[in-house]
């Protein structure tokens, strides 16, 4: 959910909410209702199940902005550019909310969900989004909607019809999101079994009627976990589909509610941190430790150096981590340490203009570093080329200018060196890694470690053997 001034501290800060939405009148969770299907009709199956769909530890996300992402700010615009999608090396398109917006107190804002069934004609119609699923399908990618469950626009047919399924104050006024500034919308109350169950169906809907593959669910922290799991239990139910579900949240619960993923927030904290202000590279070893709290398996961290919140309130990621050069180091950490890596649409061209909300006063510009562009693909299919890398064990080797690491996959082993400093460094090689023979997995070449590597600013090394 984007609100214009907002940032990433203060996003956090929003976890509050919940605690706060306790003391209003109706909406202490009762128990849940029973976990299974809604008993709403299911829609006929639009198109073939997609049999791609990476198993969750080998996604690699791409999230588009509609109405950034082309001049003509629609799905014709995203289906025409989903071969450069496939050539930088994701295999999930994430698309931002697709729903038509409301126009009572609104912003603009594409989280202020009018209708949960249908098409925002801003982006073309229901078919359209079916074009861009079976083109994307066609190419090997996955398609992910966005899904705001915590609240509504104002003008919602849910207001008049089921106002007892938001949240309202004691004289039955319903209320917008306790202490947030999320005006333009209105707090669904998660005591109501019918408004869940209704919730529930309506995200089923899309599997069928669009053949999708998946959601991210939208201020994940603010619903309570009883409703996550009910949801997921009846995702689960559907059978001929394998869903990747991403919460954009960061409590533990959200793993044992049954998604697939959690967001990075606190790892995006950290690179500020070194980045901007100077904290030793071993930052990201507790946080390492801290965001996968909770996991089990093969549940993942996204892992992100800018998204759509964060690219308007705080800069791209060449302005905010010192270039081009720093933003690629950055990313090389995000994308290799642990986790899952989500790229936003433009930050692979190297933009250095932010887009800010709403989202229509800047076009992403294409084509315009091709270095940067090449940069990442190299990287994204270093990755792909190696099980260590894209989920082995990490060992951290790291010191106060350089991330450093080891991951493990079977016989297979990755060492990742990255400076996070704009100045040369030199790293001391562990004993262990020291005068040994490894193969260059950017540059596909040989390359023999001593004692000393020196890295250039903001350098880094990706090897495997």
């Amino acid at each position: 959910m984007f609100k214009l001034n907002l940032v990433i501290k203060k996003r956090l800060a929003l976890l509050l909410a919940v605690g706060i939405m306790a003391a209003c009148k109706a909406d202490v969770p009762a128990t849940p209702a029973p976990v299974n299907n809604p008993t709403t009709t299911t829609p006929p199956q639009y198109g073939t199940p997609f049999a791609g769909v990476p198993d969750r530890q080998d996604a690699v996300i791409y999230q588009v902005n509609m109405r950034a992402f082309s001049q003509s700010g629609n799905f014709a615009g995203v289906t025409a550019r989903l071969d450069s999608i496939k050539a930088l090396g994701a295999n999930v398109v994430y698309l931002m909310p697709i729903y038509p917006i409301g126009q009572v107190k609104g912003v603009n804002s594409p989280y202020a969900v009018k209708d949960y069934q249908a098409v925002n004609s801003e982006f073309g119609t229901l078919d359209d989004l079916r074009t861009l699923v079976d083109a994307a399908h066609a190419r090997g990618l996955s398609v992910m909607l966005d899904w705001v469950a915590n609240h509504t626009s104002w003008d919602n047919a849910w207001i008049s019809a089921h106002p007892d399924w938001y949240l309202q104050n004691t004289n039955g006024t319903i209320l917008s999101p306790p202490n947030t500034n999320y005006t333009d919308v209105a707090q669904l109350s998660f005591n109501s079994a019918p408004m869940r169950l209704e919730m529930i169906s309506a995200m089923k809907s899309w599997v069928y009627t669009a053949n999708v593959d998946g959601f991210r669910f939208d201020y994940a922290d603010a619903p309570p976990a009883e409703f996550w799991k009910q949801a997921v239990d009846t995702l689960r139910h559907i059978k001929t589909h394998k869903l990747l579900l991403l919460a954009e949240g960061t409590r533990s619960s959200h793993f044992t509610s049954g998604f697939d993923y959690i967001f990075g927030f606190n790892f995006y904290g950290g690179l500020w941190d070194v980045y901007r202000r100077d904290a030793p590279a071993t930052t990201f070893d507790a946080l390492n430790t801290k965001e996968y709290l909770g996991a089990t398996g093969t549940q993942q961290v996204v892992r992100y150096t800018t998204n759509h919140d964060v690219n308007g309130s705080d800069g791209t990621p060449v302005t905010l981590f010192g270039g081009d050069a720093g933003a690629m180091s950055a990313f090389v950490i995000a994308s290799c340490y642990k986790g899952v890596p989500m790229i936003y649409n433009g930050q692979e061209s190297g933009m250095r203009t932010a887009i800010p909300f709403p989202f229509t006063s800047v076009k992403v510009s294409w084509d315009v570093h091709p270095e940067v562009t090449q940069a990442y693909k190299q990287l994204l299919r270093a990755r792909a080329g190696s099980a260590a890398l894209r989920h082995g064990t990490p060992t951290s080797y790291s010191t106060a200018d350089v991330c450093a690491f080891t991951k493990t996959e079977g016989t297979e082993q990755a060492f990742v060196l990255v400076n996070v400093r704009n100045e040369p460094v030199e790293y001391t090689v562990p004993a262990a890694l020291a005068n040994s023979t490894w193969t260059n997995a950017l540059l596909n070449k040989t390359e023999t470690l001593g004692s000393k590597v020196v890295l250039p600013a903001y350098g880094y090394m990706v090897l495997k053997k």
